[in-house]
């Protein structure tokens, strides 16, 4: 078993900045896939944006330019930097990581990030 333990989340102004991380601690194979994951209110999940286990990343057109992913692989832990926050940013975060061999899945309790105008 995998948990995912969310930290980073807040209220912040419009145009501000906040750095989540997810960190990934049990019984560990491998970490494969690592990403972040939104829910707004009565919104679906939607992907924010992934990382591989090289480090390709992937992000969703919306936060592309403002949002960095990065994982430090000897820590188990994936972040997201969001910089010039807007207010449709509000929701919930959510981190997902893939792992071991049959690429089980796991899901953080999210986190709750705020944007004011």
């Amino acid at each position: 078993q995998v948990q995912l333990v969310e930290s980073g989340g807040g209220l912040v102004q419009a145009g501000g900045s906040l750095r989540l991380s997810c960190a990934a601690s049990g019984t560990i194979l491998s970490i494969n896939d690592m990403g972040w994951y939104r829910q707004a209110p009565g919104k679906q999940r939607e992907l924010v944006a992934a990382i591989t286990s090289g480090g390709s990343t992937n992000y969703a057109d919306s936060v592309k330019g403002r949002f960095t992913i990065s994982r430090d692989n000897a820590k188990n832990t994936v972040y997201l930097q969001m910089n010039s926050l807007k207010p449709e940013d509000t929701a919930v975060y959510y981190c997902k990581v893939r792992e071991g061999d049959y690429d089980w899945v796991y899901w953080g309790q999210g986190t709750q990030v705020t944007v004011s105008s």
